[in-house]
């Protein structure tokens, strides 16, 4: 106990200051793994939101040709060339989603509610039907399809894929503007369309068209006719 008294009371105060001082000023290291990290949503974020949304929208058509397959839709259970196609479909999309949400995050830093509301318009309202038709047209050029295929297409499975949409992506996109960081938000995203681009491959690669499910109706009402 002695010792503890005289270490506590003799020990000089400028001596106690630099001990604490250099402490706190102790750098920890960083790993490997918060060095690449670091690179990945620092340095090379282009290049991550790139390659992420192409191996991600490859892997939601796996599980939507595996879907198709179980279903008897497709009679071998992996295409690989479609898989490809639909890579260098999320490969071409990702640019476009980085330096849109770079965009709005420059014009709209705040991330409250009203300024995620009103990103989330933006996306509704300009982004999302651009990403539409980016996508069928460059699917449509992949597999060989001349403009006029591509155009048919387009009319006939815009609003099914639109109207998706609108029931997926505003609550997807409040977690996203609301709550992440700018640099997860692509990222974050390209989980989503993970999962949401099993129903687009679905469409794309279907008959499935919006007009079809109002043909019953109007089935109906010619009879009543």
């Amino acid at each position: 106990m002695r010792l503890f008294y005289i270490l506590c009371t003799k020990i000089p105060g400028n001596v106690v200051k630099n001990i604490a001082s250099s402490s706190s000023k102790k750098v920890i290291p960083p790993t490997a793994y918060t060095r690449i990290w670091g690179s990945l949503f620092g340095k090379y974020l282009l290049v991550t939101n790139t390659i992420s949304s192409g191996f991600l929208m490859g892997f939601g058509d796996i599980m939507s040709q595996e879907i198709e397959y179980r279903t008897n839709l497709l009679q071998k259970r992996y295409d690989w060339k479609r898989i490809g196609q639909m890579f260098l479909v999320g490969c071409l999309a990702g640019p476009f989603h980085h330096f849109f949400y770079k965009w709005m995050d420059h014009i709209l830093p705040k991330a409250d509610v009203v300024t995620s509301a009103k990103k989330i318009f933006l996306d509704q309202t300009i982004f999302s039907p651009f990403c539409i038709i980016t996508f069928f047209y460059s699917a449509g050029i992949l597999e060989k399809k001349n403009l006029g295929e591509c155009n048919k297409e387009l009319k006939e499975k815009f609003l099914t894929v639109y109207f998706a949409d609108w029931t997926i992506w505003p609550t997807a996109q409040f977690i996203n503007f609301y709550f992440l960081p700018p640099q997860y938000r692509v990222l974050y995203i390209n989980v989503i369309t993970m999962f949401y681009n099993v129903f687009l491959c679905y469409v794309k690669h279907t008959e499935t068209s919006f007009f079809k499910f109002l043909e019953p109706e109007r089935e109906k009402s010619t009879k009543e006719n």
